[in-house]
C-alpha cells in the first residue's frame, strides 16, 4: 500500500463496470482481427489493379505511417476531450474504412481506406490510457495484458478468417470488418462510461505542434525517466516486426517450408502469447513486479533470436518460437506497464499515444531493416542483428530509472463516470 494512502489519498480511480472493460478487450480484438482478415486478401485485391508486389508493400505502409503522424495527437485528445468520445470516433472511422475497402473500384481508394484506419487506428492506445485510468499503477501490467491477448487473438483468428470470407468474394472479408467495427461502435455507445473526469483532463489549447507527432516523440524523449524506456520500447519492436515480416522467407529458404506450415507455427506462438498475457502475467506481476519480469522476457528473446539464425531443424523453431513468445509475452505488457507509471493521470493518452506512435515506425522500418540484411548477408542476418537490438533494449531497462508515480488526492480521484450523467 502507498504511504499516502494512509493519509486519505485514494486511488487513481475507481475500477470500471465489467461492461466498459469488456468492450475496451473486445475494441482491441476487433481492430487486430480486421487487420489480420486484410493479411491473405491485399495482394489479390491489390492485383486487381496493380501486379507490382511493391504496390502491396506500400499498401501495407501507408497503414502503419498515418498510424505513426495521428496516434499521439489521439492521445492528446482524449486526454483533453475524454477517452471515450475519441475511442468511439475511432471505431467509426474504422468501420468506414473497412467498407471503403470492400468497395473500392480503384487502386487509389484502397490506399485511402488504409489511411483513414491508420489514422484512427490510435484506439489502442486510448484503450491503453482508458485502463491506465481505472487501474492503479503497479496493477496496469496486468491489464495491459489483457490488451496484448485481445490483440494476440485478433492476429490468430483474424487470417483463418479472412481465408474463409474470401471463399464468398475478395470484399466479404473487408465488409465482415466494417460491420464487427460498427456493431462495437454501437455497443460502446451504450456500455462505456467515460473514465477521465473533466477536472483530471489537460486544459491547453490545441496547437500545431500537438499534431506534430515527431515534437510528442522529442517532448517525451527529454524526460529523463522515459526516455530509456522508450528507445528499449523501439529496440524491442524494431527487431519482432522484423521477424513477423521475414520469417516466412527465412523457413522457405532454410527449410522448404510453405504457407501452411508457417500459418501451423505462427497460431502455435500465437497461442503461447495469449496465455502468457492472458493468465501467467497476471499472475507474475504482484510476485517478481513489471522491471523483473521485463528484463527476464528480453533476456530470453537474446536467447531465442540467436537461435534462430543457428536453428540446423525445422522441428527446432517450435520450442524456439515457443520460447520466444513467452518473453515477448512477459515483456510487452510489464514494459508498456513502466512507461505509464512514470506519467500522471492527465498525460496517458499521450504518452501511450507515443509509444503505439513508436510501434507503427518500427512496422515500417524493422521490416525494411530485416529485408536488407536478408539480401546482403543472409538468411539468419535478420535474427542475429535483431539479437543485438534486443540486447540493447535490455541494457537501457537495467540502467533505467524509474519510480512509481502516487496516486493523485481524494478530491481528484473521482470514480468512472457515464458521459451525459
Amino acid at each position: 500500500m502507498f504511504e499516502s494512502e494512509r493519509e486519505g489519498i485514494a486511488r487513481p480511480a475507481a475500477k470500471a463496470g465489467r461492461g466498459a472493460l469488456i468492450f475496451i478487450f473486445i475494441a482491441v480484438f476487433i481492430d487486430l482481427l480486421g487487420v489480420g482478415i486484410l493479411i491473405p486478401i491485399a495482394p489479390f485485391v491489390v492485383r486487381q489493379f496493380n501486379t507490382d508486389a511493391l504496390a502491396v508493400a506500400m499498401l501495407s505502409a501507408s497503414y502503419s505511417i498515418f498510424q505513426f503522424a495521428a496516434t499521439p495527437f489521439l492521445g492528446w485528445l482524449s486526454d483533453r476531450y475524454g477517452r471515450r468520445p475519441i475511442l468511439l470516433l475511432s471505431l467509426l472511422g474504422t468501420a468506414i474504412a473497412y467498407f471503403i475497402f470492400g468497395a473500392a473500384g480503384a487502386l487509389w481508394l484502397l490506399f485511402l481506406s488504409r489511411i483513414i484506419d491508420g489514422i484512427t487506428g490510435g484506439n489502442i492506445s486510448i484503450a491503453q490510457a482508458y485502463i491506465a485510468d481505472v487501474t492503479p499503477p503497479e496493477d496496469r501490467s496486468k491489464a495491459f495484458g489483457l490488451i496484448g491477448a485481445a490483440f494476440g487473438l485478433g492476429f490468430i483468428i483474424g487470417p483463418a478468417l479472412g481465408g474463409l470470407l474470401s471463399n464468398i468474394s475478395l470484399s466479404a472479408p473487408a465488409y465482415f470488418a466494417g460491420g464487427l467495427a460498427l456493431a462495437n461502435l454501437i455497443l460502446g455507445y451504450f456500455v462505456l462510461p467515460e473514465s477521465l473526469p473533466a477536472e483530471r483532463r489537460v486544459r491547453e489549447p490545441l496547437t500545431l505542434a500537438k499534431a506534430n507527432p515527431l515534437g510528442a516523440i522529442s517532448s517525451a524523449f527529454k524526460r529523463s525517466n522515459l526516455s530509456a524506456l522508450l528507445l528499449a520500447f523501439f529496440g524491442f519492436n524494431f527487431a519482432f516486426s522484423g521477424l513477423q515480416n521475414n520469417f516466412s522467407l527465412f523457413t522457405l529458404e532454410r527449410f522448404g517450408w510453405g504457407p501452411n506450415q508457417n500459418a501451423i507455427l505462427f497460431s502455435f506462438v500465437g497461442v503461447v502469447g495469449v496465455m502468457m498475457q492472458a493468465v501467467i502475467v497476471r499472475r507474475l506481476v504482484p510476485r517478481f513486479g513489471d522491471r523483473r519480469l521485463a528484463i527476464f522476457g528480453l533476456s530470453v528473446q537474446v536467447a531465442t533470436y540467436v537461435l534462430i539464425a543457428l536453428i540446423p531443424q525445422a522441428w527446432m523453431l517450435f520450442p524456439v518460437l515457443g520460447a520466444l513468445s513467452v518473453g515477448n509475452g512477459l515483456t510487452t505488457p510489464t514494459l508498456t506497464g513502466m512507461v505509464s507509471g512514470q506519467v500522471s493521470q492527465q498525460e496517458q493518452g499521450s504518452i501511450l499515444g507515443v509509444t503505439q506512435s513508436l510501434g507503427a515506425l518500427t512496422r515500417v522500418f524493422g521490416p525494411l531493416w530485416a529485408g536488407l540484411v536478408f539480401d546482403t548477408i543472409g538468411p539468419g542476418a535478420p535474427y542475429w542483428t535483431g539479437a543485438i537490438f534486443i540486447a540493447t533494449a535490455l541494457a537501457l531497462v537495467i540502467g533505467s530509472k524509474t519510480t512509481l508515480r502516487k496516486p493523485v488526492p481524494a478530491h481528484s480521484a473521482v470514480g468512472v463516470q457515464v458521459a451525459g450523467k
